[in-house]
């Protein structure tokens, strides 16, 4: 059972998000003396089929389009008037035997009541309609999203139709400026992302309740998506669950089709569940460690709680003007310092950092912007370059936190086999590993503590809610609830 039930999405959510685009398109355009005419035109996503079948694959639209438009239906494509700020829809004109096949065909007035868009046309009429609706002198100007994702290193595909060379096209302008505007949140973007958390948080705690050894991975895969989805709406995931036990919690993307969550897990397993629910297209990344039986032992509770202490300190640490690298380096010295205490590391923690000893137990970054995507864009804009250093270059951002930036702060401590040995073997890092009590740890996989955090004014705010102290985490998988309920002056566990 569940609490939440999906709440209702307001279209002024993109109407907003146009808003904030025509204001920073023109005042991009006027700080360079150029006309304030033109249109914007993104190309949504288009339905695909599995290779060379029919089955059509459940779709989901290009991200950039959701953002400005919210449409679900795929080939649609949308225009938005720079001076003016009107928008415009195109949809596809379906043949008669869809009515037969998939649905009612409706009429251009539903997709404008729909979408609170201003007008709305067919596909086949965009050369028309943009030729006829431009008040400039001169070819039309169309605004394409062209540019690179730093995340994938893919591209954005720019829109084409038939007609388009009786415009003149722009494919450098309109893809930083999309991207950045992309980073700060609006109230109505944070109310779905809320959500998005409350019921991902909510399914977290439900797999916790459920997991017995001898269990399946895919189980508690199956158990999170069956959650989200009967509660919460939720028919995507943001990413694929990444549901590993044991040795395969080093396994740092798990769960892909080589690896697809099948193990059986035994008792004095620990799990890491990395999973989030996406609804409207916005995302939630959470993940979760715990062992399968519930019960921590010490050498788990020493990983879990170094982990959980960069955590909580990097989350107390987190406010407007805090640089993300100097994030990263805090919590790599928190967990160091904690493997130090715990008599697996020896010798100095400053040695330490300078050897970037770090990205041996932390190969990855300490988190990501997440928004309409999982990892969502504007990690790295010109001026901001990426650091080269092990560990710290597998950072998806290096920016300084700004009030309304959505993030997600995620360390992990891991036994990674492919770099530990070198790391023990290297003639400067070798001096700092007791090779003893590695021994004793290098079956025990890995931890990972994910949050997605908001950045306020004054800090930040966490939005995921789960178990974290191993108190707690013990607690909710004997039964105890969650939140704990207040008695009186006291708190049930």
């Amino acid at each position: 059972m569940s609490s939440l039930s999906p709440p209702p999405v307001p279209m002024e959510l993109h109407a907003v998000n146009r808003r904030k685009l025509c204001d920073s398109l023109r005042g991009h355009l006027s700080s360079s003396d150029r006309p304030l005419d033109g249109f914007v035109l993104l190309q949504g996503g288009e339905e695909k089929n599995r290779y060379c079948t029919d089955h059509a694959e459940l779709f989901r639209q290009e991200s950039y389009f959701a953002y400005l438009f919210g449409v679900r239906e795929p080939d649609f494509y949308g225009a938005i008037d720079v001076g003016s700020g009107k928008s415009i829809l195109f949809i596809p004109r379906l043949p008669e035997d869809y009515a037969v096949w998939l649905g009612e065909i409706k009429p251009l007035s539903h997709f404008k009541e729909t979408y609170k868009v201003d007008m709305v046309f067919y596909v086949d009429e965009i050369v028309q309609v943009l030729s006829e609706q431009f008040k400039g002198s001169g070819k039309p100007r169309l605004y394409l999203l062209h540019g690179l994702n730093t995340d994938s290193g893919n591209l954005s595909k720019p829109a084409s139709f038939e007609g388009i060379e009786k415009f003149e096209t722009d494919l450098t302008t309109l893809h930083p400026i999309l991207a950045e505007c992309r980073v700060i949140k609006s109230s109505l973007e944070l109310q779905l992302l809320q959500f998005a958390n409350d019921i991902s948080s909510e399914a977290h705690v439900e797999v916790m309740r459920k997991v017995t050894p001898g269990m399946k991975e895919y189980q508690m895969e199956s158990m999170f998506l069956h959650h989200t989805y009967m509660y919460g709406g939720c028919r995507h995931c943001s990413y694929t669950c990444i549901c590993a036990t044991g040795d395969n919690s080093a396994v740092l993307h798990y769960g892909h089709a080589a690896a697809p969550n099948d193990r059986t897990f035994e008792d004095g397993d620990l799990a890491l569940l990395d999973m989030g629910g996406e609804y409207h297209f916005y995302a939630s990344d959470i993940t979760c460690s715990f062992p399968v039986n519930g019960k921590f032992t010490s050498d788990q509770s020493l990983i879990y709680n170094a982990v959980l202490k960069a955590h909580n300190s990097v989350i107390s640490a987190m406010k407007p003007g805090v640089n993300w690298v100097d994030m990263h380096k805090l919590a790599e010295r928190i967990i160091l310092e904690s493997l130090k205490k715990g008599s697996i590391l020896t010798g100095d923690v400053e040695e330490m950092m300078v050897e970037r000893l770090g990205a041996v137990f932390m190969p990855h970054g300490l988190g990501h912007f997440m928004g309409i995507d999982t990892h969502d864009t504007g990690g790295y804009p010109m001026g901001v370059e990426r650091p080269k250093e092990p560990g710290l270059k597998s950072l998806r951002t290096a920016r300084d936190l700004l009030e309304g930036m959505v993030i997600t702060v995620e360390p992990g401590c891991y036994f990674i086999k492919a770099l530990l040995v070198p790391a023990m073997e290297n003639a400067k890092t070798s001096k700092f590993f007791n090779r003893e009590t590695i021994e004793r740890f290098k079956n025990i996989g890995g931890v990972r503590i994910e949050s997605d955090l908001v950045v306020t004014a004054n800090g930040c705010k966490n939005m995921t809610n789960v178990p974290r102290e191993t108190w707690e985490i013990e607690a909710v998988m004997a039964g105890g609830s969650w939140p704990p309920v207040a008695t009186g002056n006291n708190t049930t566990k």
